[in-house]
């Protein structure tokens, strides 16, 4: 089955990246993860989130909606960063 990708905003050329060969994507970047390095990783199950009722300034939830999908899960990371930072 062929997909076809109506994402215009990222502004993938995804004809040019079907054609592509896996020998010509640069993975210089990319550390090489052998054996010693497996051993060491360690699987986090993220936490379970909880379903809440909050009240916000329309500002406010404007403002991360606007920023695109996903903007619950940024609230989430804002709310996180200001606990770790005032937490002793």
């Amino acid at each position: 089955m062929k997909h076809t990708f109506t994402n215009k905003k990222a502004g993938t050329d995804w004809e040019r990246l079907r054609k592509m060969k896996d020998e010509d994507i640069d993975v210089s970047d990319i550390p090489v993860i052998d054996r010693a390095l497996l051993k060491k990783m360690v699987v986090r199950m993220p936490e379970k989130k909880s379903a809440v009722s909050i009240r916000l300034d329309p500002s406010v939830i404007g403002w991360f909606k606007r920023q695109g999908q996903g903007y619950q899960t940024r609230i989430n990371a804002v709310l996180r960063s200001y606990v770790a930072a005032h937490s002793t």
